[in-house]
């Protein structure tokens, strides 16, 4: 068996804006598996699919983050490597409370969105509906 090592890929919220978010995330991990130094045989994706492997077969499963440990295991990676990132966020604006709320839309972060209007890193497709 290979022995693998992780990667991930991050999009940035202007891009996210550009080309929506299924396509960013397709775009994602697309970036992941260019930075693999060894490429795996299968891919595993949770509900993904027409997505560009380079090559690598992949199997999406409806649900595979309860379902497969691996994919489990990538979704809380990406989770804590967002939230780390939303905390280094939190620093630089304070006001909007990252450290707390991740940048998901719960009551506080829409009311500090109201408050002090949006900051750079808002995704426009996500605020429209409130500023």
């Amino acid at each position: 068996m290979k022995q693998l090592t992780g990667a991930f890929g991050i999009v940035d919220q202007e891009e996210i804006d550009e080309i929506n978010i299924l396509n960013a995330t397709k775009k994602a991990l697309n970036i992941a598996i260019d930075k693999l130094k060894v490429k795996p045989d299968v891919i595993l994706v949770d509900a993904l699919d027409k997505i560009d492997t380079n090559g690598i077969p992949y199997i999406s499963v409806i649900k595979g983050d309860a379902k497969i440990y691996s994919v489990s295991a990538a979704s809380i990676i990406a989770k804590v490597t967002r939230d780390r990132i939303m905390k280094e966020y939190d620093e630089v604006y304070p006001q909007y409370g990252f450290a707390q709320h991740k940048g998901y839309g719960t009551a506080k972060h829409i009311e500090a969105i109201k408050e002090y209007g949006i900051c750079p890193l808002h995704r426009k497709s996500f605020t429209k509906n409130f500023v």
